[in-house]
């Protein structure tokens, strides 16, 4: 009857993110890496100003980059209430509020590409006009659109920091609830 019966499937071999202790410190260095790279795309973001004839064009004046600027805000607190958990969570040795990781990260990770992609739409299309433009052949604008690319980039790079820990949060609940 043994010879018969058909051997038991192996398990499914165990999900790299099954370590609680490497999960919790993958989360953590991605999480410093996000808040660093959302910091400093506020600051370049922020600073992004330039003087024609006169008077002077800020990034406050696009309606995108001010919709950039708002998605990378609420993504730098985020990250940093994030951070002061998940500083808490290594120490302590406990996982936290999983439920807050699950949903915020992909909340915040969907904010975040759509920041990015706000602000790298209105570059493009901005810059295109202004090249076609004679009159901006005189200005050197470029200066401005490249740091709107240079802000824009890091938020990119900030959201694929963001959608790890996504992924890393969607295999950690279900080993933990």
């Amino acid at each position: 009857m043994a010879e018969t019966e058909a051997a038991a499937p192996l398990p499914p071999p165990p999900s790299p993110f099954y370590s609680s202790v490497s999960s919790r410190l993958a989360s953590l260095i991605l999480r410093i890496i996000a808040f660093i790279l959302l910091l400093i795309s506020l600051i370049v973001l922020g600073t992004n100003t330039m003087e024609i004839n006169q008077s002077k064009l800020r990034f406050q004046d696009i309606y995108a980059y001010r919709y950039m600027l708002s998605t990378i805000v609420i993504g730098t607190a985020y990250s940093l209430l994030q951070l002061a958990l998940s500083i808490q969570n290594v120490v302590s040795g406990q996982d936290g509020i999983l439920l807050l990781n699950f949903f915020g990260d992909k909340l915040i990770s969907y904010l975040l590409a759509s920041g990015t992609g706000a602000g790298f739409a209105i570059t493009v299309d901005t810059k295109r006009l202004t090249d076609a433009d004679p009159v901006f052949e005189l200005i050197d604008i470029r200066e401005f659109y490249d740091k709107a690319y240079a802000s824009a980039s890091l938020l990119l790079l900030a959201f694929c920091t963001t959608a790890m820990l996504s992924i890393i949060s969607s295999y950690t609940l279900p080993k933990r609830v």
